[in-house]
């Protein structure tokens, strides 16, 4: 058996060897279209063994068979120099682009990514460790999807990529309660690195196919925008490497495209969606939204775009900051327009530190379904699991800790994580979706005899101080 673990090992520690890899983040992208070109091939050759009309869009001299498969094979500066002046400008250039899907993938992956490294015998180090994985083994491709997850965690902690992973559980969790079936369109205008879509091909698939026919329906149904070149390039990688041929991910902002231009013919059935939070949109995109929504926060431009996107009965699954379920203003007219809407059914409260170390911002998981207005929103309080104090890189949620709540679902009743609120109590409180739990006491603050006295005495020193400012100001009048 390949030990693909030990072999993803050793390319990072070659990779770290070279001058022209600067951090993780380098390192993962360098590593990323080098995987993107080798599963692109060995796709290749299973198409072309299934499919007798089936042609490569890669011309024959840059496929990776016919210039990386030779261990013995092109090394040092001559590697290095086919690499930047050969493969790169012309897979950035591909004639064919125009007209063949498969070949505007390629293209997009290279446009935006770079070769890093400045050893060619490096490089050859690397092309021959990759070498070592069959992708067309259904064996090492099942045993790769897991050292893939470990390379996407890494994206946490390398730089400010850490946005583009949301933890396999939550992925999973919202999959399995949105519950995608065999012929829906499922959407991610936010996919970074494709967990969401990846877990819907996972689901269906387990599901319901079980022909050719089901396949070529699967294929069609998976759908995801993502802005930046890492990212889409992972994105694509990890889609292909779940049997889709040609991956519908857009390479682009979905906040680009006026609200107004989205019709029926674009409208899906599902979105399961991480959107971005916490930053500014791209300078002018909220002037694609109609005024009343226009706010320059991505998370609350994206809740409406989502809205937009969904058919009626249209089902949705998404993560929510704190600060997109209150607020004044736009914030509120946006909430009003989900609830009015949509019937936002269901909100999980996540504790902080789910998506640490990237953010240790309040999340929720928010459950609507586009048709109806909403009539009460049924809340529930996910805890972190008995003694321990907060989520972190080497202890991060699990799928497991959901059983619960996944048994709760579909038979609720309030309980000590779980109470419902009705929309008119909504409604009076300025459509204010930050309601805490009513079951759970305010926890007093307990101190020391010490730590008492401390603060009494600091209480004393800032009271002298205020009179002693309010003496002198009196005598100064």
């Amino acid at each position: 058996m390949v030990n693909i673990s030990g072999i993803i090992k050793s390319i990072q520690n070659i990779m770290r060897q070279d001058k022209g890899l600067n951090g993780d983040a380098q390192r993962i992208e360098q590593l990323g279209w080098m995987l993107f070109l080798k599963i692109f091939d060995d796709k290749d050759i299973e198409m072309e063994l299934l499919q007798e009309e089936y042609t490569s869009p890669i011309p024959s001299e840059l496929q990776w068979r016919n210039w990386a498969k030779d261990d013995e094979g092109m090394t040092g500066d001559a590697l290095l120099k086919f690499v930047d002046n050969e493969l790169f400008p012309r897979l950035k250039t591909l004639p064919s682009a125009a007209t063949n899907k498969r070949a505007l993938l390629i293209k997009e992956v290279f446009d935006g990514n770079n070769n890093y490294m400045k050893s060619g015998t490096l490089i050859r180090q690397v092309i021959n460790k990759l070498d070592e994985i069959d992708f067309n083994s259904s064996e090492d491709k099942h045993l790769f999807g897991e050292i893939y997850e470990t390379i996407l965690k890494e994206l946490q902690s390398a730089g400010n990529s850490g946005e583009f992973y949301t933890p396999r559980a939550i992925t999973q969790f919202i999959t399995q309660m949105v519950d995608p079936k065999l012929g829906e369109i499922v959407f991610d205008p936010a996919c970074g690195t494709g967990g969401f879509l990846v877990n819907a091909i996972e689901h269906i698939r387990k599901n319901e196919v079980n022909s050719i026919e089901d396949r070529l329906i699967l294929q069609k149904s998976i759908k995801g925008t993502e802005l930046k070149p890492l990212p889409h390039m992972l994105a694509l990688t990890n889609l292909i490497l779940h049997d889709i041929e040609v991956p519908d991910i857009v390479y682009d902002d979905a906040l680009s495209r006026e609200l107004t231009s989205i019709t029926q013919k674009d409208r899906v059935d599902c979105i399961l969606a991480n959107p971005p939070f916490g930053g500014t949109v791209t300078d002018g995109m909220e002037t694609n939204f109609p005024s009343t929504y226009r706010t320059r926060e991505s998370a609350d431009l994206f809740l409406i775009l989502m809205i937009q996107y969904l058919k009626n009965n249209g089902r949705a699954g998404i993560v929510l900051p704190d600060g997109s379920l209150t607020g004044d203003g736009v914030k509120a007219r946006i909430r009003e327009k989900l609830l009015t809407d949509c019937n936002l059914h269901t909100i999980i409260r996540l504790p902080n530190s789910v998506f640490q170390p990237y953010a240790s911002v309040a999340t929720n998981l928010l459950f609507f379904t586009k048709g109806t207005p909403t009539k009460e929103i049924w809340y529930y309080e996910h805890k972190l699991p008995d003694g321990q104090k907060a989520y972190s890189k080497t202890r991060p949620i699990k799928i497991s800790e959901f059983d619960g709540l996944k048994e709760w679902w579909n038979n609720r009743e309030e309980n000590e994580q779980a109470w419902k609120v009705n929309i008119k109590t909504i409604k009076n409180n300025g459509f204010n979706l930050d309601i805490k739990n009513p079951h759970k006491e305010e926890e007093e603050e307990i101190h020391t005899s010490s730590e008492l006295l401390d603060m009494l005495h600091k209480s004393f020193i800032q009271s002298d101080e205020l009179l002693n400012k309010l003496k002198k100001e009196l005598v100064n009048v």
